[in-house]
């Protein structure tokens, strides 16, 4: 067994904080790039010119790519031949979020209470981990800051087998439609589809971590990212609703064996700050 300080964890999930926030994926920044050349609005090519520009003044100056810091979402794989040396692995997250968003002067949007008692944590916890244990001795910890903005407009639907397909397909664009430019677009688009209720939302946060553009390893899953993101694309949303070509970057698609009396759907946005940085201890 390997046994590793929780001291570690909590250093490595400040650095996460800090670092994720600040600092936007090559791929994000090159697909918004792309999109910049073949965008044919005037108005949506400058609004993706202020995105590009903005993200390499917030990398050069190690300052928040967007003042919504966003809830802290970790996704963690635990080696099974590791041990922590003492507490528990929510403290060591919960600490260091505390730490990363106090020392990095992140915007703090966490409030005790979802209803009745709303009042701010003053510290961004706690955070939302996603466990998940795997072999060896390593530990991999991936950070996705979530932005209320692009999470309100996340979407869920139960439907009926007989929709199949063109259920899904219809579900994920008017999703997007509707949004229009809530959650910032150019949007990423996660896709869940299958499994239960609260799978099927997993799987579409999770998608989210895929690099921008890559295709569903399934031919079939493949060409419905393709379909989905052309129809999303024809729509006209275009970059923050403004109108334009650009309404997605991407559709990425995760599924999982489900009920044969179900097939559930979800949608989860991240807007074009597509923030996730990932270490390993």
């Amino acid at each position: 067994m390997r046994i590793i300080s929780k001291q570690d964890v909590i250093k490595t999930v400040r650095e996460c904080c800090i670092e994720g926030t600040t600092l936007l994926p090559e791929d994000v920044l090159q697909s918004l790039k792309d999109s910049e050349a073949k965008e044919s609005s005037t108005l949506g090519r400058s609004f993706l010119n202020q995105c590009i520009e903005n993200a390499v003044i917030a990398r050069n100056e190690a300052m928040p790519i967007c003042q919504d810091t966003g809830f802290a979402v970790f996704f963690a794989e635990i080696g099974q031949e590791v041990l922590l040396d003492n507490g528990t692995w929510d403290e060591a997250f919960n600490e260091g979020v505390r730490q990363g968003y106090t020392d990095g002067y992140l915007r703090k949007s966490i409030v005790s209470d979802p209803l009745f008692d709303r009042k701010n944590t003053r510290d961004n916890t706690p955070c939302v981990v996603h466990y998940s244990f795997v072999t060896g001795d390593k530990v991999r910890i991936v950070f996705a800051p979530k932005g209320g903005g692009s999470e309100n407009m996340s979407a869920i639907k139960m439907l009926k087998v007989s929709e199949g397909r063109q259920g899904i397909v219809d579900f994920v664009v008017n999703s997007v439609i509707n949004a229009g430019g809530n959650p910032c677009p150019p949007t990423i688009v996660g896709v869940g589809i299958g499994g239960t209720f609260e799978k099927c939302a997993f799987l579409a946060k999770k998608a989210l971590l895929r690099k921008v553009g890559s295709v569903n390893s399934d031919a079939r899953y493949a060409e419905l990212e393709k379909e989905i993101l052309e129809k999303i694309n024809a729509s006209g949303v275009g970059p923050q609703g403004l109108g334009g070509d650009t309404t997605a970057l991407a559709v990425h698609i995760e599924f999982h064996p489900c009920h044969i009396a179900s097939l559930p759907c979800a949608v989860n946005l991240n807007c074009h700050a597509a923030r996730h940085v990932e270490k390993e201890i």
